[in-house]
């Protein structure tokens, strides 16, 4: 399995060398992930300026991944005939506009349009920069330039988010999402001039690209990712009211502890993309079981705060190792679909977002307490190990 040639990923020469092309790539992805998870901690003072309530401003994350799980399929159908460069500059400048529109709307309703429109290219974004960054390296290197360029993602929360909270708090959101409007038009700058012009493939079509979905290996790949990620998502979203109430951790510690589960993505992205290029499948495995492993210690031992400080660093470590697996996984699978496939990887990790979000709220809600996020989210990353036994069961017994 883990020695099937992908046939789409044909190799590329950047015009001025390998590593401005992949740090353009990781700025890309960091700005792109700087948009997404800003909101959520600019939710105060963007509910204050529009003056009305928290719970109803938080609408506006929800459209915006409205727009990742809607554009992920119909941005790589449409773009199939497209040089991977060109798509990739297409998105970044509908990226741009929507967070200018976001900016100059006068209220919640434009701005829930903007933050879908922002949406629409973020899952196929991603998806096209981990093709163009696998093509730019030897196949045994492949793993660790999709690690590079999805780093941007992780990157975003330890620095983008908190500077964006900074910058909403002080200057207002709308300068935040000024600012990140014009790092975008620095992205655009970046893959203009530093990332490599492409081919299409002869015979991609959209018809072709739609052929990923009757491939059951792409979609139980996919399922592993939105069944197996959601208990991280879980978590993460419980994870402030966890450590305040429960850890009884002060502001200050909870800022820091949140930092930490930050640095935990970028260690285990970083750690997931050496141990793909070298075993695949057993990459995988190791991060669900290790997950269920560390979201169990987090039910435990959330009560007290230094067994927590590993825990909130190697659960989103361990869970994290899943993004790259997966879009590796979904190139060694997806024939000539790679486009589709590798864009759908993140409408599956937005598909994990809600179910994990909203199995964390039915427990809560139901008197289980804040901690039993941990064992759902085990259940959840449990059934995504046995959805990826049953995936590489199928594909030896086909072969």
């Amino acid at each position: 399995m883990d020695n099937i040639e992908p046939p789409d990923v044909e190799r590329v020469r950047p015009p001025h060398g390998v590593e401005p092309a992949m740090l353009s790539l990781m700025l890309a992805t960091f700005t792109i992930g700087t948009g997404e998870f800003a909101m959520m901690g600019l939710l105060p003072e963007f509910s204050q300026s529009l003056s009305i309530t928290i719970p109803r401003a938080g609408s506006v994350i929800a459209s915006y991944a409205l727009g990742v799980v809607v554009g992920a399929p119909l941005i790589a159908v449409a773009g199939a005939k497209l040089p991977r460069r060109t798509l990739l500059m297409l998105m970044m400048c509908l990226f741009i506009a929507g967070n200018i529109g976001s900016v100059m709307m006068p209220n919640l309703f434009a701005i829930e349009v903007m933050r879908f429109i922002t949406g629409l290219p973020h899952g196929a974004f991603f998806g096209v920069s981990a093709l163009i960054g696998a093509s730019m390296v030897e196949r045994a290197h492949r793993g660790r330039a999709i690690g590079r360029v999805l780093s941007g993602i992780m990157i975003s929360t330890v620095i983008g988010s908190p500077l964006s909270t900074y910058a909403a708090n002080h200057l207002g959101w709308r300068v935040a999402y000024g600012t990140i409007a014009g790092l975008g038009i620095i992205c655009l700058l970046g893959i203009w001039y530093f990332i490599p012009t492409d081919r299409p493939k002869p015979g991609v079509s959209a018809l072709s690209e739609l052929g990923a979905l009757k491939r059951p290996q792409v979609l139980l790949t996919l399922l592993t990712g939105a069944v197996g990620f959601g208990g991280m998502f879980g978590v993460y979203t419980f994870l402030t009211s966890a450590l305040s109430h429960v850890t009884h951790l002060p502001d200050w510690g909870v800022a820091l502890y949140q930092i930490v589960w930050g640095l935990g993505m970028v260690a285990g992205n970083a750690l997931g993309s050496n141990m793909i290029d070298r075993n695949l499948d057993r990459t995988a495995i190791c991060a669900l079981m290790a997950s269920v492993l560390f979201m169990l210690g987090f039910w435990l031992l959330l009560p007290s705060p230094w067994a927590m400080l590993p825990i909130t660093f190697l659960l989103p470590a361990a869970t994290i190792i899943l993004s790259p697996a997966m879009q590796s996984r979904l190139m060694e699978v997806a024939g000539d679909a790679q486009t589709l496939a590798a864009s759908l990887n993140h409408s599956a990790f937005n598909i994990a977002n809600a179910i994990g979000a909203w199995q964390g709220a039915f427990l809560v809600g139901a008197g289980y307490g804040l901690a039993s996020v941990g064992w759902g989210g085990a259940l959840l990353s449990g059934g995504g190990l046995v959805i990826y036994l049953i995936t590489i069961r199928l594909a030896r017994t086909a072969t």
